[in-house]
Formats: structure tokens, sequence, C-alpha cells
């Protein structure tokens, strides 16, 4: 009987596939990378050619030895990693590091790990596609480059453990662009006018928003643009000018790429980014579902494409009319993309099989695996269906020489709504009043109520605004987006607070010598330039390492400056209120291998440190004393008292500075609400939001 060997990436995917092909298949995981360049050393060879220089990574040396084992007896060896540009580049990886002949190896990918695809990707088994392996190259190569290049130097200026990065340091930019126009934005005053009016006949008075003039929309800048139009609609006699009814139609929503799906699940879900790719990775490679194994539940979750395969779309369709009816059911002819960054080889993220109701495998999923294949689920089936339609009525009320408008709106038919609605949309508020108004309707006014406002800068960058700039500039690819926002935040150039990114000292440090001797790195269009240069090396338009050769002598030259040029920049300790008890001294927070800790700034004569403990902001309701953030050996966080041994306080929740008015028990938060940590008690509270 002839032997097979598949070599897939992770262990996870074995379980899944291996249920799905014959006892005469052996599958495998090379657990990712097998070769990459070496840590010591740039690793490319500038003077002959940009030759990169490929060494085994430490530690894969018995996988290696076993997956070489498991060829020599394969009659065949299908390379079976990711469907992307990574994936075949590890595929060649291993092909090179296993030595494998040309005649017995094949390439194969599929989109979702389901019993078709992957049976089908057998039988369409191909070679190695050695332009999407050269854009890989080509991006590891630039970005080894930039990093071993610029990073010694903010070693030398600024401190080490820092790193620059090819993708990295355009997003540090981006932030603090942001961060500047925030410091130096000025508001701008303006007023709002709502006239409350009474229609003859009804007893709820009619409240509207003040238009301007029947020619133009008007925007009431000062006090005294407001008291001049006061004088004239206080004094003026009102009536309807203007009845617009109409239809509105909103249309579904495409199903989720990366961005997407990264920027919606923030959203509704509260992911970080990082935190969404690991859950969609588990959900791609396979959960074990009652009563049917280890089944793939969604599609490949690296793509910037909305296209869906012929097969899913009519499996979709015929669940939509089953469960919804096939008034709900959109037309099959589905518009194609003309979006060229897309690798249309993808499909959009969907669920690998629509009938898969998340409630109904709700057990066999965590809480988060659910959450977010519900997003996912929710998403696609909604894609796939009618858009929803409004009836409209647009009100415009005279008065003297200005206009009040008012208008409504009332659902017709749900469509796609009655599945998914996107996070942060405004629910439509059907006003019964405006709906029964006619252009003979007697008005009286009863009151003006004026408000000022102020202008508000730019809000700041989270990880989803974050993600969907970087995708609109074209900086960066799907996989890309979740490491560069880690990195940055790791690195410590970023904080992230109750989801606002905020630039760091040390990232606004680091920024500025980037922008002072390396504009190119950080100009976000030559950034996009190279991503399409990668493109073009992918559709085998440019030889990769001539796009290497065209980068690499003008760095050079700009480092060499730098080094001239650049002045040595010194990032100041963060120093706390903890006392030394050995000399005296403020402590200061010091960053290690293993996170922040405690350190006396008399080093070496005085070498007492201490863990850092992140205070929590409120007072130990046993004591007294602060609260601090701690950990259990297996890693969870619980609140306890900076006392401790001494005073034995913890909860797993937040405790709050209220008592509870019932029992007089301390509070504690969960979500919007406080609750007594008496079990017993029972009382609940909204939580008051800070100003």
């Amino acid at each position: 009987m002839a032997r097979y060997l598949v070599i897939v990436e992770s262990p996870a995917k074995v379980k899944t596939i291996k249920k799905f092909l014959g006892s005469n298949y052996v599958v495998t995981a090379s657990n990712g990378h097998v070769r990459d360049l070496p840590k010591s050393q740039l690793g490319i060879d500038v003077e002959h050619g940009y030759e990169p220089k490929y060494i085994t990574i430490r530690g894969k040396g018995d996988i290696l030895a076993n997956l070489r084992k498991e060829a020599k007896k394969a009659d065949k060896v299908y390379l079976a990693t990711d469907p992307d540009r990574e994936g075949e580049a590890i595929a060649w990886h291993l092909s090179k590091a296993l030595k494998l002949d040309d005649d017995k190896m094949y390439r194969i990918s599929f989109n979702e790990i389901t019993k078709s695809a992957v049976k089908a990707s057998i039988k369409e088994a191909r070679l190695i596609d050695m332009d999407l392996v050269d854009a890989q190259q080509a991006r590891r190569a630039l970005d080894r480059i930039v990093g071993y290049k610029i990073s010694p130097l903010l070693w030398a200026k600024v401190k080490r453990g820092l790193s620059a990065g090819r993708v990295q340091s355009v997003a540090l930019r981006i932030i603090a662009d942001r961060e500047d126009e925030i410091n130096s934005f000025i508001p701008e005053e303006y007023w709002t006018l709502e006239g409350t009016f009474q229609v003859q006949g009804e007893k709820k008075p009619l409240i509207a928003k003040f238009y301007g003039t029947p020619k133009q929309k008007m925007t009431i800048h000062n006090k005294e643009e407001l008291n001049r139009i006061l004088e004239v609609v206080e004094n003026a006699s009102y009536e309807i000018a203007d009845i617009k009814k109409g239809e509105r139609i909103q249309n579904p929503p495409v199903p989720f790429t990366t961005s997407t799906l990264q920027q919606e699940a923030s959203k509704v879900l509260n992911f970080a980014t990082q935190k969404t790719m690991r859950i969609a990775q588990q959900l791609y490679e396979g959960i074990d579902i009652k009563g049917n194994g280890t089944v793939g539940l969604i599609t490949y979750l690296r793509t910037d494409s909305t296209r869906v395969s012929e097969e899913a779309e009519h499996n979709v369709r015929e669940f939509i009319v089953e469960e919804y009816g096939e008034a709900f059911a959109a037309e099959t002819e589905v518009k194609k993309e003309e979006n060229k960054k897309i690798q249309d080889a993808h499909e959009a993220i969907r669920p690998t099989d629509p009938s898969r109701i998340p409630a109904l495998i709700k057990e066999s999923l965590t809480r988060d695996q659910f959450r977010l294949y519900q997003l996912i689920w929710k998403r696609f089936v909604a894609s796939r269906m009618k858009a929803a339609k409004y009836e409209t009525t647009s009100v415009k009320i005279a008065a003297g020489e200005y206009w009040f408008s008012v208008a409504a709106s009332k659902i017709v038919f749900e469509g796609f709504r009655s599945v998914y609605v996107e996070a942060g949309e405004k629910k439509e508020k059907s006003n019964m009043l405006v709906k029964g108004l006619e252009k003979d309707s007697k008005l009286s006014g009863e009151k003006f109520e004026s408000k000022q406002h102020f202008t508000q800068p730019p809000a700041h960058y989270t990880e989803a605004s974050l993600v969907k700039t970087l995708e609109e500039l074209g900086i960066g690819r799907p996989s890309t987006y979740a490491p560069t926002i880690s990195t940055i935040i790791a690195r410590r150039y970023v904080a992230k607070e109750s989801k606002n990114l905020y630039l760091t000292e040390l990232g606004e440090v680091v920024n500025n010598i980037m922008l002072q001797s390396f504009k190119s790195i950080v100009d976000v269009h030559f950034t996009a330039y190279m991503e399409g240069l990668l493109d073009y090396v992918a559709e085998g338009k440019v030889e990769w390492k001539s796009v290497i050769s065209n980068f690499y002598p003008d760095l050079e030259e700009a480092v060499q400056i730098a080094e001239k040029e650049l002045e040595s920049v010194t990032i100041e300790d963060e120093v706390t209120d903890v006392v030394c008890e050995e000399c005296g001294r403020n402590m200061v927070i010091k960053y290690g291998p293993h996170g922040r800790f405690l350190a006396c700034p008399g080093f070496p004569e005085c070498r007492n440190t201490k863990p850092y403990l992140e205070k929590a902001g409120v007072s130990c309701p046993l004591c007294g004393k602060e609260v601090v953030i701690r950990k259990t050996k297996k890693g969870r966080r619980y609140y306890g008292c900076e006392n401790h041994p001494e005073c034995e306080f913890m909860s797993w929740q937040k405790p709050s500075e209220k008592k509870c008015p019932e029992c007089g028990a301390y509070m504690t938060e969960k979500g919007t609400k406080l609750v007594c940590s008496n079990e017993k008690c029972g009382y609940v509270e909204d939580k008051i939001k800070k100003e």
C-alpha cells in the first residue's frame, strides 16, 4: 500500500485532518517555521547579491529529524502549510530542510479545514509557487535590514532593548501624529437650538431641531448669532413648510476580512487584536464538537478578500430560505471586488457550515470561542440576506425666515437586521406624531431651548481604529496588524488605557529619532509603496532581490549619518513613592525580561529590588491601605492588599470605595454594575461613570 505524508504547521490541525484521510496517510506538524535568518547577525549578504543565510531554528532539530524519517518512508509528501505567502515560504523551507525531491513533493492548501476542502486540495496538488515565496523572502529581508540596522542605533542613543521595524515604526508615527493633532487642537464654539411645537389636536409636543434657511443648512457659531435667530423665531408664526415621505434601504454588510473582524471584535467583544487572532486560529484549526469530533468551524483567518466560494453561496442561501424564508435570501449574483491588493485565492472569513448554528454548539466552545464564532456566523449569514427597508418622513417647520426639521423612520422589512446589527449603530426612532402631520396641520410654539457646545479633538486611536487606518493606507497585511500593535505596546512606545492608545515619553523619543534620521522608513506613502512592490514580486513582475538592492544603500547611508549626528537621549526612570528600606531613597520602576520591578536608584551601592505591584486606585476595605493587582502562581489576576500578609484582603473582582447601603459590606465592580460582596445580601446598583 502506498504511504503518504502530510505536513501541516500546527499540531492542532493534525487531529482535525487525520480523520478526513485514509489509513495510508500520516499527518504530522512542523510547529511553524523550521528555518530562519540567524539572530546573532544580519543574515543577508549585502556584499554578494543580498543572498539570505538560513539556519535551522533552535529547538527544531528533533522535529526535523522526525519529519526526515517520515519523509523517507513516504511515496509522496504533501506540504499543507497555511494558504498565504508565509505558508508558501514555510513549505519551501521544509522542502529544503528535508531535502525533498521534486518528483515526490507536492504543495496543497485549503481555505477551510473540512473533509471536502482537504480531499479537494490533494486532487489539486501543485508545485511550490516561488513568486509567493520570494515575496515573503523580500518582506523578511526588508524587516531584518530595518530592524538590525536601526535598532542598535536606538540602543546606543537611547537605551538597550529598543527596536525599530518597517511597519511598527510607521504605526508609531501614526499614533504620534494623532497625539500632536489632539495637543494642538483648539476647540470652536457652536450652539444647538431646539423648538418645542404644539400640534393642534395632539397631546404630545413636537420637538424639532434648528435647520437654517430654506436655501441652506446653518451652524450657529456664537451667542450673538443665536440671539438674532431667537428674536425672529420667538415672534414668528409657525407652519409646515415641507413634508417628504420616502423609502430608504440599508444594505447588508460584507463578510469579515481580518481587518474588519479585528475591528468589530474590539467594539462588540472588547477583544484585543491579538486575542481575536488567537481565538480565530482555534476556530479555524478545529474544535472538538460533541457528536461530530474535531471540526474546523471557520475559514482561513488571514485574508483581505470578501469573496465567497460558489459552494458556500449555495449552502448559505439554502440555510436562509429554510430558516427565515425565501423573502429574506438575497439574489445569488454577488458583486466582485475591484481591489488589486486582494489575494483572491482567499475567501472572506466565514463559517465552514452555516447550518452549524452557534447556539447548537455552545456547549463545546469556551465563552470567548462562542462569542467570536457567533459574530462571524451572524455577519456571514446577514451578508447573504436582503437589505432592510424603512419608511421615512422628513418635516420642515417654517418659523419666519428660518426652518426647523424633524424626521422619523419606521422599519417595514427587517431583512439582514433580523440576524445582525453592526456595533455602535443607533436605533431607529419611529415618531408617530411626525408620520401623522399634514401640510395644513396647525402649529403653535411652546418654547425654544439652546445649548452651547465646543468641537472635540480627534479621538485617540484604539486597536480597532489603528487597524482600520493601517488597512486604508495600505500598510502591512492581514497577518501583520496584531503583532505590530502588540510590539509597540510591549516595547512601551505606546500605553493602552481603557482601549485608547497613548504615546509614551519613550515612544516620542523613538519616533522623533526615526523622523529625524529615517524619514522614508516612517513615511506612510513610502511604506505603502513597498507593500505594492511586494505584491508585484508575488505576481512575478519584479525580482525580489532588486527590491532589496534599491532599498539597502540609502538606508545604510542614513544609518551612518545618524550615528554621527544624533545626540544621546536619556529616558528618566519613573520615580515612585515607595521608599527603599535599605538606604531611604525613593525607588524607581525598571523594566526587566519579566516585566516591571522596583529598584533602588542608588545602584550599585544599594542593590535593593522588589516586585512592582500596580495600584488598583482604591483603598483596602479591611485596613485602608492601597489595593494592588496581584497574580496567582497560574497567572490569574486578583485584588489584594499591599499590606499582605498582615492584611488578608483578597477579591477576584475590583473592590469599590462604596459600601453597601443594605448591609455595610464593600461593593465590587462587575461590568456596569456595583454588586455587594456579601453573597447573602445580593444588593446591586448601577455604577456611576466618572466624567
